[in-house]
């Protein structure tokens, strides 16, 4: 069994102390459901580079991007950050869901905590890039849809979504 211990961290709690090296913490403002979804995502990720070597560690680097641990800095964040990481936990939240699909705004949730609902925009936007990458499907009503379609959409994986171009 595991024992989770708290770390030390640095006064701007932007970092984590593990013996005598600073990590980058993860981003407090990540809503718990959304943060425990994407940490058991980072662990099996984690498992399967044990077995399976380098040709799955994007999917260690699109966790832990997600989380704000890679990637630039979640207390700064710049739009192709923001994009960066809305990209990464799209795909770390369909890898975890097995088939399931996700909505924009829990990555929007992810990458800016409260203000979520201000990057909308960019989510969807992001969503529609990595749907012409064949990363993901955009659907709505359980019907294929364009990324420009009013109204809620679901974003399913699809078919390039563990092929490792752009996840990292």
């Amino acid at each position: 069994m595991h024992h989770v211990t708290e770390h030390e961290r640095t006064g701007d709690d932007r970092y984590i102390i593990v013996e005598g090296r600073k990590w980058r913490a993860s981003d407090p403002a990540i809503p718990e459901k959304l943060r425990s979804e994407l940490v058991k995502e980072l662990m099996t990720a984690r498992r399967l580079v044990k077995k399976h070597g380098d040709a799955v560690r994007y999917r260690v680097q699109d966790a832990k991007v997600a989380l704000g641990e890679r990637g630039e800095p979640w207390w700064e964040p710049t739009e192709d950050g923001r994009r960066e990481r809305l990209a990464a936990t799209m795909r770390a939240l369909l890898r975890h869901r097995e088939g399931a699909t996700i909505c924009p705004s829990d990555a929007a949730r992810v990458a800016a905590g409260e203000d979520w609902r201000d990057v909308m925009p960019l989510a969807r936007e992001t969503a529609g890039q990595l749907a012409e990458a064949g990363q993901v499907m955009i659907s709505q009503k359980n019907q294929p849809a364009d990324i420009h379609a009013r109204g809620p959409i679901r974003i399913a994986a699809g078919p390039e979504l563990d092929s490792d171009l752009g996840a990292g």
